[in-house]
């Protein structure tokens, strides 16, 4: 079942780059220089030299080094390519399409207006009895989490540094970019040139969400960790399409330079579908890499739901921390109707971990980019040229909110290994629970729920991601893991027991905690391994074959706990007001 799953993606794979001939052209950045009759593919040894010797063995050209996977890059014909498919100790990758993950509104236009002014002197419109934002739509998304709070303590991002693997990024003098951008990086196609702007935009909107300085007429940033610093690497081109071999160049680059800027925190907002275990995938292996050298790894999980096991590549690697997304039904300051957004992708992953780990804010988002970039041309309706500001949803999004908020934990303590910045954000998310105090989502479509940088910020929590994984035994080959999903005879997923005397038995999504209680973030030796059986239900009422709506609204907890039905917002009471709400892959309709 898991093989015929992956074919069905690598045929998914073809069709789509089908059809993304029908994509507006635009010619930022020259092609790739492929030789004629060959194809560029990644020859993988025990080591580079080892790669490059085999590739010149046959007659190829090394044409980069990636020496991250202890790789090389080569043109190979047909003939090259057999001899060293056929040769010991040699692996050959494709040199595979990835796309950025948001989505655009032009294609789901909406009856209510994506940005709305409004004077500073207008009359509150809020019930706070303070005055509304200058930006109506999504940029309070900071107080949606908690942001707010931890900037106004001190708490900004200041001394970390965050790296973008994107487009680029356009410096919107409103963001206070100067001083704070650190190294730019443009691998496009091989280059090594610094980044001269954004010309798709994706790449600025993702950053600007993530660290951006502007503020509004009240005083208050409309990014999540404003005074961090930040690198930029442009992997993608002026269409947003990027390549495995450029990516990759780019995450090498990160993870060499990780010491000399500081970077801490890593933001990939794009993705492709699996065609291989996570542990075969060479990007992913240049991801887990980073991991490894003590960088947090943010993922996009895609853009492909409600569907199960739709998470793309880089999200369904086990060791990062994949988002999800929330949208607020363009309701801002009504957290009554939040929801899951439909496009989110959802898990389980092939090898059966729970992804994503988390949602956060990724409808229509309002962000920095420039009115020339390809983005704003396609989709001018959704610009704002007067303040260069842009309305995007997707798990990009939800992603650079993730990214932001993990900066703010490092500043906070800057001590904080990968594994533990992930524990205590997942320990700290608050649950959709219906009014019944039952998840409104399952674990496969909001992990533990959404975000809340206060509450990670403070935990004290450790010891609770990624147990039972080991990354250096997963890069070095000698172990690899699979997670605790499994699927039943009618094609519902559900969580297994892994305990002694119950191995297999489902365990109820309801009723038990992230930190305490059943670890289903923990992972197990592929080789011990597990097969999936039939005969189990993930929990009656949610099953995937009927689905759950997506139009109603859920309070997301304040607790930690999966049944306690609390609103998000507070603990003021009931009766008191609600506070102010702090790729292009598949052009699907906006949440």
């Amino acid at each position: 079942m898991r093989t015929q799953r992956i074919l069905a993606a690598a045929w998914a794979v073809i069709v789509g780059l089908a059809l993304a001939g029908a994509a507006p052209p635009i010619a930022n950045d020259a092609p790739a220089r492929i030789q004629p009759g060959t194809a560029r593919t990644i020859v993988q040894a025990r080591s580079t030299t080892a790669a490059g010797r085999a590739t010149e063995r046959v007659g190829a050209r090394v044409a980069r080094v990636l020496p991250i996977i202890n790789a090389v890059v080569a043109d190979l014909t047909n003939e090259q390519h057999s001899q060293l498919q056929g040769t010991p100790g040699i692996r050959l990758h494709a040199d595979r399409a990835l796309r950025t993950a948001g989505l655009l509104d032009v294609l789901s236009p909406v009856t209510a207006p994506v940005v709305q002014l409004v004077s500073s002197t207008s009359t509150p419109t809020d019930g706070s009895g303070e005055l509304v934002p200058t930006l109506l739509y999504q940029t309070n998304y900071p107080m949606l989490v908690g942001a707010d709070t931890l900037q106004r303590a001190g708490i900004t991002g200041r001394g970390t540094t965050i790296a973008v693997i994107d487009s680029g990024l356009w410096q919107d003098p409103a963001q206070n970019y100067p001083f704070r951008v650190l190294a730019t990086l443009d691998v496009v196609n091989g280059g090594s040139r610094p980044v001269s702007g954004d010309p798709y935009g994706h790449g600025t909107h993702v950053t600007s969400i993530a660290a951006g300085g502007a503020m509004n007429v009240s005083g208050a940033y409309l990014g999540i960790a404003p005074a961090a610093s930040l690198v930029i690497v442009r992997a993608f081109d002026g269409t947003g399409a990027g390549r495995y071999v450029d990516v990759i160049t780019a995450l090498d680059w990160v993870v060499s330079n990780r010491q000399k800027y500081g970077i801490r925190v890593l933001n990939l907002s794009f993705g492709s579908p699996p065609e291989s275990y996570y542990w075969d995938d060479p990007l992913n292996q240049a991801v887990m890499a980073a991991w490894q050298s003590g960088i947090v790894v943010v993922a996009a999980a895609g853009n492909e739901g409600p569907a199960p096991m739709t998470v793309g590549v880089p999200g369904n690697v086990p060791y990062v921390i994949t988002t999800g997304a929330l949208t607020d039904n363009y309701t801002p300051y009504n957290p009554t109707d939040d929801r899951l957004a439909s496009f989110s992708s959802t898990g389980p992953t092939y090898e059966g971990f729970v992804k994503p780990e988390l949602v956060a804010p990724g409808g229509h988002m309002v962000a920095s980019m420039s009115s020339s970039s390809y983005l704003a041309n396609i989709d001018p309706g959704s610009m704002l040229p007067t303040e260069q500001l842009f309305t995007m949803s997707g798990t990009s999004q939800a992603a650079a909110v993730t990214t932001g908020v993990v900066a703010l934990m490092l500043q906070a303590d800057p001590t904080l290994t990968p594994d533990t910045v992930k524990c205590r954000l997942l320990a700290s998310a608050r649950p959709a629970v219906t009014s019944g105090g039952r998840l409104a989502y399952s674990v496969f479509q909001q992990g533990a729920g959404l975000i809340n940088a206060v509450a990670a910020v403070n935990s004290s929590a450790t010891g609770c991601a990624n147990v039972g994984l080991d990354v250096g035994a997963d890069l070095a080959g000698t172990e690899h893991f699979g997670g605790p999903a499994n699927e039943d005879a009618s094609g519902n997923f559900y969580i297994m027991n892994m305990d002694a005397g119950t191995w297999g038995s489902p365990v109820s999504a309801d009723g038990y905690t992230w930190s305490e209680g059943y670890p289903w973030g923990q992972g197990y030796t592929w080789s011990e391994g597990y097969v999936w059986t039939q005969g189990y239900t993930w929990t009656k009422g949610y099953t995937w074959t009927k689905g759950y709506t997506w139009t109603k609204g859920y309070a997301w907890s304040s607790g930690y706990t999966w049944t306690k039905s609390v609103p998000w917002w507070g603990s003021a009471g009931a009766n008191a007001a609600p506070a102010t709400p702090t790729a292009i892959e598949p052009w699907v309709p906006n949440q």
